[in-house]
């Protein structure tokens, strides 16, 4: 299963969440706020050192940044 980091009021964040409920991929959602600073802890830094959403993870420590790719991806 996926797991999709995610912003609710980004555009970008919705056409990855779009695309896995349109395939009926199975995902966990893990919302990240930008606005507070979520997105640059040193723990989602790891996972993505652009500190940006959407991020997909693909398989146990294996991330996916950047909305067209993760679109292409699944």
């Amino acid at each position: 299963m996926y797991t999709l980091y995610s912003m609710q009021r980004s555009g970008n964040s919705y056409k990855a969440r779009l695309a896995l409920a349109v395939l009926g991929l199975p995902y966990q959602l893990i919302e990240v706020d930008i606005l507070r600073g979520e997105s640059r802890t040193p723990d989602f830094l790891k996972k993505n050192p652009s500190g940006q959403v959407p991020l997909l993870e693909v398989a146990p420590g294996r991330f996916l940044a950047e909305s067209y790719a993760i679109l292409w991806y699944v």
